[in-house]
């Protein structure tokens, strides 16, 4: 199996190929200049809004389930989950890591010395929300660059007094963006001293229930997948990010051909009580599933994404019938032409800021501009096959016909109802 393996430099590109076989991982080294990578070949544009919605899989599934009353769907019985959570516990336990990588594939990582601006068109023209970083002076991945550390510097950059402008990101590194975060994060809690979080990682070795439980349980998108030949760990080679829609993949193929060993995957989604749901009329106890009209303002969709600490906002019409979804990974969008040096959070409206969305097809052959959707009696195993596949991380449940929205599902919420947590 063939790896790339690229640290992003301010002047070269370096990439290593990793031949890995049972005993052995052979360790060869190329060089390019950063140019070309920073300037990748993008497919023509296609025509079309960037509200629009998955319609040929919403007509589809509609034609499946259309007639079919939710209330007449069993509800799962103890047995059926507690089997299916017993075996879905001992296939990640004693499956490992190193099953999640590809036959060839490309990972990035940034020197923490980049300048912030040049990182975040890099993780927009590479099509990736998130990259390990790099310290060549320690010798050692020490962090994550994520689009959380971009809405956060975008509501840094919109805060009266801010000491941060937009002139400095030319020169402001991702180490100094770091130690900045750390003292903000001290003033806002109160306290007098932090400790810079430590990087969560993995090893091939691991099981996919630990890198599961380590994603979950530190609320990050991914984990980088290390190996280092010696015994004192140091030189680590990154071999992978490992997410859950990778390790949930690995589930479903496993699964495929014997789909009633685990008898969950044939019960409708309703039937289960996994995601989060819009609540209903005097339902006490519930939290209200956070929704936006296309007309509110761009800061205050990155104000809810942070404050109900989601990663995508469903943004709806007056019927709050699904329009489109605003995600965290949007925020990169304005690296493009540096839209955020021109741009007012709280002039530019939400329909405005996706309007910034790139062609239809990315680099990785995925349409990243539509909305994923389901219905409520959609079968367990259609969920997890959709959720399992790139570039869909959460799919809005809808009400068949008028695309009214009545919850939303993600790749986190199967995996923590299928864990017990």
């Amino acid at each position: 199996m063939i790896f790339e393996f690229s640290i992003i430099l301010l002047i070269l590109h370096l990439q290593y190929k990793f031949v890995v076989d049972v005993n052995t991982i052979l360790l060869t080294r190329e060089s390019d200049f950063l140019p070309a990578m920073l300037n990748p070949q993008v497919p023509p544009s296609v025509p079309g809004s960037s509200m629009d919605v998955d319609n040929e899989v919403f007509q589809r599934v509609v034609r499946v389930t259309d007639g079919t009353s939710p209330e007449s769907f069993p509800i799962i019985s103890e047995a059926d989950l507690e089997i299916s959570r017993h075996r879905t516990a001992v296939f990640l336990s004693t499956h490992m890591a190193y099953e999640l990588l590809p036959e060839s594939g490309k990972v990035i990582a940034l020197d923490v010395d980049l300048p912030v601006k040049q990182a975040f068109h890099i993780l927009h023209e590479q099509g990736i929300s998130t990259a390990p970083l790099w310290d060549f002076s320690k010798a050692k991945f020490v962090g994550v660059l994520s689009v959380l550390d971009f809405i956060l510097i975008m509501r840094e950059l919109g805060t009266h007094g801010s000491n941060l402008t937009e002139e400095e990101l030319e020169t402001h590194t991702i180490s100094a963006w770091k130690e900045a975060k750390l003292y903000l994060s001290t003033q806002v809690n109160g306290l007098g001293s932090a400790v810079p979080r430590q990087l969560v990682q993995a090893g091939p070795d691991d099981s996919l229930k630990e890198v599961a439980l380590k994603i979950l349980q530190n609320g990050v998108a991914t984990v980088p997948i290390l190996h280092s030949l010696s015994s004192d760990a140091s030189n680590p080679r990154l071999l992978h990010l490992a997410s859950l829609s990778g390790i949930l993949k690995c589930i479903c193929r496993f699964f495929k051909h014997s789909p009633s060993s685990l008898p969950i995957l044939q019960y409708p989604l309703c039937a289960v009580p996994v995601g989060t749901w819009v609540p209903k009329i005097g339902e006490p106890n519930r939290q209200p599933l956070a929704m936006l009209r296309p007309s509110a303002s761009l800061g205050a969709a990155l104000n809810l994404l942070l404050q109900a600490q989601v990663s995508s906002i469903p943004i709806v019409d007056d019927n709050d019938s699904l329009l489109d979804v605003y995600s965290r990974s949007d925020i990169t969008t304005l690296a493009k032409d540096k839209i955020y040096a021109h741009v007012n959070l709280e002039e530019i409206t939400i329909h405005q800021a996706l309007q910034y969305r790139d062609d239809p097809f990315s680099t990785y052959g995925y349409n990243n501009q539509k909305c994923h959707m389901c219905l409520r009696s959609d079968p367990i195993h259609k969920i997890l096959e959709r959720l399992s596949q790139p570039g869909v991380r959460r799919l809005v449940i809808v009400e068949a016909g008028s695309k009214r929205v009545e919850g939303i599902i993600s790749v986190g919420d199967i995996f923590r109802f299928l864990l017990g947590i």
